[in-house]
């Protein structure tokens, strides 16, 4: 199969070898009846290190039904890291986890050689709902690997005189993520006080992006808007953020990714046979096994023509 025949997107880590500072508009769509802005992929920015997914959903609230509300669907390649700011999730998947993930927690699915998920607004809920979803591609020695779920309450939480750090993946300082991750990663949960100017080191061999999630904040004496993604390069050993009122960002890195990806629909994977072959499995034997719970539907695989757009779930 020649990789034209398919919709997917060839996926490159350009890694910046510079100081660089490029903005991205994000991409408005939907996720079944809920808003997102898709920070990653776009045009122009496929990935930031292995990081090759990145979706912003909320803030919003609601007094009824299910915001989120995504049926079963399945992945390949990949590690899922969903962070929530306010709200709740109900994941479960087809390996028997089951878990509601809350403020200040995140949630590490890795897909390896395949699984399905669902994930919806619990019944009990606060009525609010605002976080993100980042999928992670897997490194080719790795991608093959059993599937696997894990839930943490609550990341370490980084405190600084102008404001905290919550290490959402990777490493930062002396602060370690309990879950494996199978590459060099990082993800930090940025809050800064009002008035303040919060500044920390980088790891200059990594790139990095920084997603403003809430509030103002100025970088390099310009000021960040919100639904845009701001490319920072390589070779940065620290970074200065300042706001007036208080601000929020999400910030991601990573080495350059080595490998070239190919991401089609929920997968991510390396040629169109694979490709084919995981939508053949989903579609029409039961290789993803069940996920767990009562759903009254699951998600069909788009057509492999070049023709389709596919909309990835999370």
């Amino acid at each position: 199969m020649n990789s034209n025949e398919i919709a997917g997107k060839e996926c490159t880590s350009l890694g910046a070898q510079d100081l660089t500072f490029d903005a991205y508009a994000n991409r408005q769509t939907n996720l079944g009846e809920l808003g997102i802005s898709r920070a990653l992929p776009i045009r122009g920015r496929r990935m930031v290190g292995p990081w090759c997914f990145l979706d912003r959903f909320g803030p919003m609230t609601f007094s009824a039904g299910k915001p989120m509300n995504v049926p079963p669907h399945p992945h390949i390649g990949i590690q899922t890291v969903t962070w929530l700011l306010q709200g709740e999730i109900l994941h479960t998947d087809s390996i028997d986890s089951e878990a509601i993930i809350n403020p200040g927690g995140v949630n590490i699915m890795t897909a390896g050689n395949g699984i399905a998920h669902a994930e919806q607004t619990p019944s009990k809920n606060s009525g609010v709902l605002n976080g993100v979803q980042l999928w992670v591609a897997l490194p080719d020695l790795h991608r093959h690997t059993s599937p696997s779920f894990a839930s943490i309450g609550k990341v370490p939480v980084i405190e600084r005189q102008a404001g905290t750090l919550q290490l959402i993946a990777g490493k930062f300082s002396n602060h370690e993520l309990s879950e494996p991750y199978y590459s060099e990663i990082i993800g930090l949960g940025i809050k800064i006080q009002p008035g303040k100017t919060f500044e920390f080191d980088l790891d200059p061999a990594f790139e990095h992006a920084m997603l403003l999630l809430e509030g103002d904040c100025s970088f390099e004496g310009q000021e960040l808007e919100q639904e845009m993604l701001y490319y920072l390069g390589t070779c940065r050993n620290n970074i200065s953020l300042s706001t007036r009122n208080g601000g929020q960002l999400l910030l991601v890195g990573g080495p350059p990714f080595p490998e070239k990806i190919l991401m089609w629909w929920n997968f991510v994977a390396r040629t169109p046979d694979e490709i084919a072959k995981a939508r053949a499995e989903w579609e029409e034997t039961n290789s993803f096994g069940t996920v767990r719970g009562i759903h009254q539907t699951r998600l069909s695989a788009p057509s492999l023509s070049r023709f389709a757009q596919p909309n990835p779930a999370s």
